[in-house]
């Protein structure tokens, strides 16, 4: 009986996770390869700058250290909006909310920057396999963060409609889970990118 009772309220037999939760989880566990098969195939072709800048060249490490920065601080963010939605705190879930997706507008505004600089010194997408390599995976995962962006305002509007309640959290819940995993992913990209030397061509 009890077994019957969480299937019918939406909770997975034997995971103790919800079948959203649990969905959320296959589908990050798929998104893992998807972004190793990007990062390997970046590795393959990191030396083949052809006529191309080097990234030693164009790097600006600094900069991206304070973007990367800015992406993982948001992780905390998130956090802190579960935790108010979980204790019936809807003002300061809001808050937190609006201050994530502020946080990753940054990081995507510095990408969008960044992006623009290495076009101007000469590394556009097609000028060598490091650099479509590099845009592939960068703009990839560019893209992920703003699908999140777009979650966080989603569940924003349905907060200020009344309708993001404390019983409701776990949709925030399951939003965070997203929200994390590209900010770990970032932490990958960011080393083997921007802190592995690459080997000369």
């Amino acid at each position: 009986m009890a077994d019957t009772a969480a299937v019918s309220h939406g909770h997975g037999t034997g995971t103790g996770l919800s079948d959203n939760k649990l969905l959320m989880w296959v589908f990050l566990g798929s998104e893992c390869l998807l972004f190793g098969g990007l990062i390997s195939t970046y590795l393959i072709y990191r030396s083949r700058f052809g006529d191309g800048p080097a990234p030693g060249d164009i790097f600006d490490i600094p900069f991206t250290s304070v973007s990367s920065f800015v992406l993982l601080m948001s992780s905390l963010t998130m956090v802190l909006a579960l935790s108010a939605l979980q204790r019936g705190d809807i003002r300061n879930n809001r808050i937190w909310l609006l201050t994530t997706a502020l946080l990753g507008s940054l990081f995507i505004g510095g990408q969008v920057y960044e992006f623009t600089t290495f076009v101007r010194e000469g590394l556009g997408y097609t000028t060598s396999p490091f650099s479509s390599a590099f845009f592939t995976l960068t703009g990839f995962h560019g893209v992920h963060v703003s699908l999140g962006i777009l979650m966080l305002m989603s569940l924003l509007i349905s907060s200020l409609r009344g309708t993001l309640t404390k019983e409701r959290s776990e949709t925030v819940e399951i939003v965070g889970l997203y929200w994390h995993f590209v900010d770990v992913v970032w932490i990958f990209i960011f080393t083997v990118i921007y802190l592995v030397p690459s080997p000369t061509s």
